[in-house]
C-alpha cells in the first residue's frame, strides 16, 4: 500500500468539485494506507471553497488550501505540491475529465521510475485546445529536448523528493513544462502511460484565453533564457 497526497487545483469548479473529491476519496481508500486530498482553490468566484470546506467535515482526509485571488493554474499546482505531506504526489484536475481509478496504472511504474506522466489517449477537448496542446508540446520539445508527449496532461504521479529538490519559477501554464524539464535535468526517471480522457460536462475551461496563452509564452521564453544562464545539471 502507498502514502499518497492527491493535489487538486480548482478554479470555479463548483459544479464538479463535490463529485470529484468523493471519487478521489473512494479510489484512494482502496489504494493507500495513508492518503490526503489537497484541494487548492485558486481564487474561485463561485462556491468551490465552500463546497470543499463542507466535504472536509465529512472526510478528514480532505484539506482545503485557499488562494485569496486567482494566481493561475501553475501557481495552484505548485501550492498543491508544496502543501503535500505524503511520500508520493498524484496530480489531477478537478473537472472530472480523467478516470481517477487509472492512477492504479501509474503506481506500478514507480518500480522503475521517479515520475510517471499520463498522456491523453485520445484527448477529448475542442479542436482548438487539442491543436494548441500539440503545438505547445512540440515547441517545448524543440526548445528543451524531449520530456513527454503530452506535457500538460494533468495526470502525474511522482516521488515527493522531486519537488523538494528542484526549483520552479513558472506559475502559469508553463509550470508543467518547467517541472518536467528540471526533473529530467536532475536525472529523475520519467515513464509515460496512456490514460483515458473524457469531455468536460460542466464548468468552463480557461486555458485557451488570450492572457493565459500570452503569459505561457512569456514564461517559456524567460525559462529558456534562464537555463542558458544556469550551469549544467
Amino acid at each position: 500500500m502507498y502514502s499518497i497526497s492527491v493535489a487538486l487545483p480548482a478554479y470555479n469548479e463548483e459544479a464538479n468539485i463535490c463529485a470529484m473529491v468523493q471519487k478521489v476519496v473512494e479510489i484512494m481508500s482502496g489504494l493507500a494506507t495513508d492518503y490526503e486530498v489537497v484541494v487548492v482553490n485558486d481564487g474561485s468566484r463561485d462556491k468551490t471553497a465552500q463546497v470543499v470546506q463542507e466535504l472536509s467535515q465529512q472526510f478528514p482526509t480532505v484539506r482545503l488550501v485557499n488562494h485569496e485571488v486567482n494566481k493561475g493554474y501553475g501557481a495552484a499546482v505548485y501550492t498543491g505540491f508544496t502543501n503535500a505531506r505524503k511520500d508520493l504526489i498524484f496530480l489531477t484536475d478537478s473537472d472530472k475529465q480523467f478516470n481517477v481509478a487509472e492512477v492504479s496504472l501509474l503506481l506500478p511504474q514507480l518500480d522503475e521510475a521517479d515520475l510517471v506522466v499520463g498522456y491523453r489517449n485520445p484527448r477529448r477537448d475542442p479542436f482548438q485546445r487539442v491543436l494548441f496542446g500539440k503545438g505547445w508540446s512540440l515547441l517545448v520539445t524543440v526548445l528543451f529536448g524531449y520530456t513527454a508527449r503530452d506535457i500538460d496532461c494533468a495526470f502525474k504521479l511522482f516521488r515527493r523528493e522531486i519537488i523538494d529538490n528542484i526549483k520552479i519559477d513558472s506559475r502559469g501554464a508553463t509550470f508543467s513544462a518547467e517541472f518536467l524539464v528540471r526533473a529530467k535535468r536532475k536525472g529523475y526517471r520519467i515513464h509515460e502511460v496512456p490514460v483515458t480522457h473524457l469531455p468536460r460536462v460542466a464548468g468552463t475551461q480557461t486555458g485557451a484565453k488570450f492572457y493565459v496563452v500570452f503569459r505561457a509564452f512569456r514564461e517559456l521564453i524567460r525559462f529558456r533564457i534562464k537555463l542558458w544562464q544556469e550551469p549544467g545539471p
